[in-house]
């Protein structure tokens, strides 16, 4: 069965020089919700905060593909697609104990999770930080703000040691300006995964008798 990129064409090779990121969409997003600099927090200043180490895409490329291979929504994108998707991620090592991301701030990047676990929680304003889920290896984190460009609707915090992939909005503006087949089908695929989440995030919260 062809993924469901397979019935597209080969996606042309990068292209360089000027007009190779002219797409603004994802970047430029954020300007609308009128976030000052401080409120909004790119992953490379989360990196510093949390003492992030590179993680080669040697290791990480490989192990994103088998994760999303065998998740039954991405997957659908299929294997060629898998591989050229891993070149738009940044991929990083958290210790333990760090906030990757924060509730109510805006921040214009999702995370995979590789290896290890995060907790994600959900501080209420009338009762106690709710825990929402822990995650496991190949689960989204903060795509949510990445499509809407709002502000992040929990804290994920690492449990343990945790390697990471990591997709900005610069790298989903390259990847539409590169690969626009590619972004689509991203897209999309984000977009139903996280219908899914907001689905068992009210389910969680109700049975809390919110």
């Amino acid at each position: 069965m062809k993924g469901l990129l397979g019935w597209l064409p080969p996606a042309p090779p990068p292209r360089d020089g000027p007009g190779a990121g002219d797409s603004q969409l994802f970047a430029s997003a954020f300007d609308s919700q009128r976030a000052t600099p401080a409120q909004l927090v790119p992953w490379h200043a989360r990196a510093v905060e949390v003492g992030a180490r590179p993680l080669s895409a040697r290791r990480g490329g490989p192990m994103l593909q088998a994760l999303w291979a065998r998740d039954h929504s991405m997957a659908l994108l299929g294997a060629d697609a898998l591989q050229r998707l891993t070149r738009f991620f940044e991929f990083a090592t958290v210790p333990a104990g760090r906030d990757v991301i924060r509730q109510d701030e805006y921040g214009n990047f999702l995370v995979v999770v590789l290896t290890g676990t995060l907790a994600v929680d959900r501080a209420l304003a009338w009762g106690e930080p709710v825990r929402l889920a822990e995650t496991r290896p190949g689960e989204l984190l903060g795509e949510m703000s990445l499509l809407d460009s709002g502000q992040r609707f929990a804290t994920c915090t690492t449990l343990s040691d945790c390697e990471l992939a990591v997709l900005g909005a610069e790298a989903m503006d390259e990847m539409m300006a590169r690969d626009a087949q590619l972004a689509a089908g991203v897209v999309a695929l984000l977009a139903r995964k996280l219908a899914r989440h907001l689905r068992l995030v009210s389910a969680r919260l109700g049975d809390n008798r919110l």
